[in-house]
């Protein structure tokens, strides 16, 4: 029997990566009363919804793409640049769908994704020690002393951020937007001359076809409006808890605790301490839940956290995101997905390339090689059917936004070319062409599971 929880519980628990330094902890308290008279940013029916799609992929019949920024900015908020990210998961979506003939779960790492934890609490420059930047929501990028302090004002500001990034979201995916007809204009601009961008073209232009054909047997997003909007999802990492305290609503339909800050939030592998405050406060809320797993997981540790963040077993309920990096998932990953699977927990598995691939550069740029991000997400995909499971999603931080952030891919960036366009505010991401290259990567691996399962089938 769990103990019974509230969601101010987490409080008396050991929490980690939350900042305790704010100078006047009542303007703390006072913005998350204000927040907690403000309208929810999501509803309990859309998590719901979200955790029945989730439902399917655990059983293997949908995929599951989450992507976004790494740490979204008050500097960069602009509509043009939540466009571009949109446009991009449609790309990417539309790649894994037709390969997959499979529905893709689409879930952005967007309005709300603000807080990240730190490796270290301070950072030096030029001999001058400083609090390290925490995210938009917590303290400023500048790297002065009054940047740097924890400002409660910040997480009003996150709050009507997210409102907004949502109300646009909402009006691509039920506005015509994504109105599969319109796979020709999502091509990001400076994705039409490279080679993804090509191979793209002849997939849209096969898809058109296939519209045209169902058009003359009728089918339309007039008779079918499934072709005509599409489910869009919002997921952030549920980091700083007091402003998710703070957003937890009682559903009047169902009288369950939902986190309305969105519809879907995970726990980090630096926060997943069974006794700690996040993995607390995440057991309560009924939200489909992920939980990122590293190298340091054991595999016990691992059937302590699923029973205590899903003890009905619950499909769809929790995501588990393998983030181990290249060199250390081969021999990591399986021994945490074949103890899943003996004792018959029911879960989504992810992959996230991107956080074990990090490294930075002799000119002091943070970067992910993508020969790296892709040889993880192979041997994700290999890892898991051989294990008996399913290769159920990916996860990255990504943009569609032309930034020189990640070395290689398709133009093949250069260490030298990183400074041109790098423009995170925290780690850096997949710009549009690699995305839709990794997209093609695990399209192909999609692919060729549903030609085996055919041929098993046959046979």
């Amino acid at each position: 029997m769990q103990e019974k929880w509230t969601p101010s519980g987490w409080r008396a628990k050991p929490a980690k990566h939350i900042p305790t330094d704010y100078p006047d902890p009542a303007a703390l308290a006072r913005v998350e009363d204000t927040l907690r008279s403000y309208p929810p940013l999501v509803f309990a029916g859309e998590a719901r919804n979200l955790k029945a799609s989730l439902a399917k992929v655990a059983r293997g019949e949908a995929f599951l793409l989450q992507g976004g920024d790494c740490a979204e900015s008050f500097k960069e908020f602009h509509p043009d640049a939540i466009r571009d990210t949109f446009r991009a998961l449609m790309q990417m979506a539309v790649v894994l769908t037709f390969a997959g003939a499979k529905p893709v779960v689409k879930v952005g790492r967007i309005a709300g994704q603000f807080g990240k934890p730190r490796s270290e609490p301070t950072e030096t420059i030029n001999g001058v020690t400083l609090p390290s930047y925490r995210g938009d929501n917590i303290n400023g990028m500048e790297f002065t002393p009054e940047a740097r302090i924890p400002d409660p004002e910040r997480l009003l500001k996150a709050y009507s951020q997210s409102a907004a990034t949502l109300n646009l979201i909402r009006a691509f995916a039920g506005g015509g937007y994504a109105d599969l007809h319109n796979v020709h204009r999502w091509t990001l601009g400076f994705v039409e001359g490279s080679p993804q961008g090509e191979r793209y073209r002849k997939l849209a232009d096969r898809i058109s076809e296939s519209l045209d054909f169902m058009a003359a047997c009728g089918v339309t997003p007039d008779t079918t409006p499934q072709m005509r909007a599409v489910d869009v999802y919002t997921s952030h990492e549920a980091l700083l808890l007091g402003y998710e305290e703070a957003m937890t609503r009682v559903d009047s339909t169902t009288g369950d605790w939902y986190d309305t800050s969105a519809h879907m939030v995970w726990i980090g592998d630096r926060t997943r301490q069974l006794d700690g405050a996040h993995v607390e406060f995440c057991r309560g809320v009924k939200n489909p839940i992920g939980m990122k797993c590293g190298p340091t997981l054991e595999p016990d540790d691992l059937l302590r956290l699923i029973d205590r963040l899903n003890p009905d077993n619950e499909p769809g309920r929790l995501t588990l995101i393998a983030r181990f990096g290249a060199e250390k998932a081969a021999a990591g990953l399986p021994r945490l997905v074949r103890t899943v699977q003996r004792e018959g927990r029911t879960v989504v598995w992810s992959c996230d390339p991107m956080h074990g691939n990090t490294l930075k550069t002799g000119s002091g740029f943070k970067t992910r090689p993508f020969d790296r991000i892709l040889s993880e997400v192979r041997t994700f995909m290999e890892v898991l059917p051989a294990e008996g499971a399913y290769p159920g999603g990916v996860h990255v931080e990504m943009t569609g936004q032309n930034v020189t952030e990640c070395l290689g891919g398709a133009t093949e960036i250069t260490e030298d070319a990183l400074s041109s366009r790098y423009h995170t505010h925290c780690d850096p991401r997949l710009n549009g062409e690699q995305a839709l290259d990794l997209a093609f990567l695990v399209a192909e691996a999609l692919r060729g599971a549903r030609v085996e399962a055919r041929r098993a089938k046959a046979g």
